[in-house]
């Protein structure tokens, strides 16, 4: 009776194990499973990849580029608007029509998708030139000599453009020193009130021979209004405006020149990193199979790739 009993206790005792202890360390083994451990070298090599891809982007440029394509865009909107103000002021206050104002119009069109191949072309050069792409493109001599002979050329276009741009601002503050006078006339109270005349006269060398002086005096609320209000107002804003854009261009420009210094530095001195980098890779005292070995190296690649 005694290993009966004991019999149905082992009995009761093997029947009356929970299931859910079973079930649950199914689970938590399966957290270990092949299928988990996928997921994780997936997720660490889809990081592993978007880190690649942001260290070959070559932000300094790309904040020039912006820099310049914002810049050229509200220049040459701000210039065409006061360019055909400026035409329209001539027209119905002097009765002048100047008709090279819509060859500067077109020319200013010319010069915005200038600018813009430009910067993206540049864009494109320090793409080349920065990251991993630089290892796999300027591999070979002639490859390091094509690259630094276009970075030298990008430079001097870009210097030139720069001297060109200032030259632009300097004619740009005059023409808004100009206009800031006009309004300064426009502003006095009798100018206002149509009691006096705008008086031109004495600046007359600076118009056509055969304009007579009844053309150079500005009476009559009509055309104060067509010169002040419609005229010089809204002109000055849009010179002001391009005054401003033409000052971010040259921003950009200093921009493109030193990171084109730098492109052209890394191009040149890139064999000699790479045989620097083999050195203190043989020279590294840990172990070849530890996470550790070669990190010295990684340190000093991945610094010279932020400069």
């Amino acid at each position: 009776m005694g290993r009966r009993s004991y019999g149905n206790s082992e009995e009761e005792g093997t029947v009356r194990i929970p299931l859910r202890n079973v079930v649950g360390s199914a689970v938590s083994i399966d957290r270990y499973s092949e299928r988990s451990l996928h997921d994780i070298s997936d997720d660490g090599k889809s990081r592993g990849m978007c880190n690649d891809c942001m260290s070959r982007v070559p932000y300094a440029t790309l904040i020039a580029t912006i820099m310049c394509c914002l810049g050229v865009g509200v220049f040459c909107f701000s210039m065409y608007r006061g360019a055909t103000l400026t035409a329209i002021l001539m027209e119905q206050v002097f009765y002048l029509h100047l008709s090279w104002l819509e060859a500067l119009q077109l020319i200013f069109a010319t010069l915005g998708a200038c600018m813009a191949a430009l910067g993206f072309m540049i864009l494109c050069v320090g793409c080349l030139a920065t990251g991993a792409t630089r290892h796999k493109v300027y591999r070979a001599w002639r490859a390091r000599v094509g690259g630094r002979i276009t970075c030298a050329v990008f430079m001097t276009i870009t210097y030139v453009l720069t001297l060109g741009w200032l030259l632009i601002l300097a004619f740009l503050v005059i023409t808004t020193l100009i206009f800031t006078i006009f309004w300064g006339l426009c502003a006095n109270p009798r100018i206002q009130s149509a009691a006096d005349c705008i008086n031109f006269t004495q600046f007359a060398f600076m118009f056509p021979s055969n304009m007579r002086d009844e053309d150079l005096k500005i009476c009559g609320p009509k055309e104060i209004k067509d010169f002040c209000k419609d005229g010089v107002e809204k002109a000055e804003g849009m010179f002001i405006m391009a005054t401003a854009a033409s000052m971010l261009v040259i921003l950009s420009l200093v921009h493109y020149l030193m990171c084109l210094s730098a492109n052209y530095a890394h191009i040149r001195d890139h064999e000699k990193f790479q045989e620097l980098q083999e050195l203190q890779y043989l020279q590294d005292p840990g172990d070849g199979e530890s996470p550790q070995h070669g990190m010295g190296t990684l340190t000093h690649h991945r610094s010279k790739d932020r400069f």
